[in-house]
């Protein structure tokens, strides 16, 4: 069977044109005047007819003003990080009169084949996790701005990004053991594969590079409670001097570590210090209450949102990463005296 040649894109317009994707939405979109000239204009117009360009449907919709939805995909609904997530763009979506569709992809459980084929038709844009890596498979081509959230700022292919700042969370945590006085480290590691994971370990190394006798350790673990304790069991019950501080890279790790910790008979922190990382409910729900990075997952969203329209506007989303902070509670504590 012969491959259908692919179908040309705005960006294809845009390169032969010698514009921006930004200047295509604005002339195709008939939003120029007064903003792109007469000559520019005419020179999109005529790349897009010569290509065959038709614009995807859901632009269409948007300026006849008969469709205004948005695609969140996010990697599962059980971490109300992203539930949170959803609530900031959908409010920003309905300040503007969009809807937000939420389709989940839980890690290990792929999507259907190309899910999106249906719903296409009615989608102005995506916006995505960066660990619901399946799910964007699916709509890689699409002609669909996209928003990325917690994702690699060099990676291409995304129309504007969103992001936290990941690393300074981790300094924070890593300075605040380093204050107490630990300098045997073991980081519980998530075992996804996802540049905001790999960002924790990259910052948390540099951290206590400089540091006089600091060591770190890292093992890793599934984003569950269980492998959380199973992995920290068996780094505290392994030969050599114990660490005195866990590093986790979420609340839900660290809730297994302290369990491990209680099972070996130690102390959360009078033998060990327990740090995480989101602030979720649980962090305060486990006792003794989890020092953690708070992570502003509502701005998240309403920046997301707020990306895509202005992607959708022809004009440049705000930048920046999103501040984050430490909250210190109860789990951590200077080191024994005999450690």
């Amino acid at each position: 069977m012969t491959e259908q040649p692919a179908r040309p894109t705005s960006r294809d317009v845009a390169r032969a044109a010698g514009v921006s994707q930004a200047t295509v939405s604005l002339v195709l979109g008939d939003k120029w005047r007064g903003r792109v000239s007469e000559r520019t204009a005419g020179l999109v117009r005529d790349a897009a007819h010569a290509l065959g360009y038709r614009p995807n449907l859901a632009a269409r919709s948007l300026r006849l003003g008969t469709t205004r939805t948005a695609l969140l995909v996010v990697p599962a609904l059980t971490n109300e990080f992203f539930a949170r997530v959803y609530t900031g763009a959908a409010e920003v979506a309905a300040e503007h009169g969009f809807g937000v569709v939420l389709y989940p992809s839980p890690a290990g459980v792929g999507p259907a084949r190309d899910p999106f084929a249906s719903a296409r038709a009615a989608l102005d844009g995506v916006i995505a996790s960066s660990m619901a890596t399946q799910a964007l498979d699916a709509i890689r081509g699409a002609d669909l701005p996209l928003v990325m959230l917690d994702s690699d700022p060099e990676a291409p292919g995304a129309a504007a990004r969103v992001n936290l700042d990941i690393a300074d969370g981790i300094r924070q945590v890593t300075e605040h053991l380093l204050a107490l006085g630990h300098r045997r480290l073991l980081h519980l590691a998530s075992a996804v594969s996802s540049w905001t994971f790999d960002i924790r370990a990259t910052a948390l190394a540099e951290a206590v590079r400089n540091v006089p006798g600091a060591v770190v350790r890292t093992v890793s673990a599934p984003l569950d409670v269980g492998a959380g304790r199973e992995a920290t069991e068996r780094a505290l019950s392994a030969p050599g001097p114990r660490p005195t501080a866990l590093v986790c890279d979420d609340d839900i790790l660290a809730a297994g570590a302290c369990k491990a910790v209680r099972r070996l008979g130690l102390r959360v922190p009078e033998d060990i210090s327990v740090t995480g990382f989101d602030d979720l409910a649980l962090a305060t729900a486990i006792e003794p209450e989890l020092t953690t990075v708070s992570l502003p997952a509502e701005r998240v969203g309403e920046r997301g949102m707020s990306a895509l329209l202005a992607v959708l506007d022809g004009r440049r989303p705000d930048s920046g990463d999103l501040p984050v902070s430490l909250v210190v509670r109860a789990s951590t504590a200077p080191p024994p005296q005999d450690s």
